[in-house]
């Protein structure tokens, strides 16, 4: 199984292009970073998720789905 990349330049992510390339909400987005499940720092008051830390979180939770 070819590991998810995510096809976004950016090295630091938005919650708003989290939520748009998972296909979800930006409630969603913020829940999960709120409950710690989606690895993220904070910039203020502004979310910022590291794509590398996205795309290893995506290929955690796919390999969850298939063990």
């Amino acid at each position: 199984m070819e590991p998810i990349t995510v096809p976004i330049e950016k090295d630091w992510l938005s919650v708003s292009e989290v939520a748009a390339y998972m296909g979800v909400s930006t409630h969603v987005v913020t829940s999960m970073l709120r409950a710690g499940d989606l690895p993220a720092v904070k910039f203020g008051r502004e979310w910022r998720v590291a794509r590398v830390d996205l795309e290893a979180w995506l290929n955690q939770q796919r390999g969850r789905l298939w063990a």
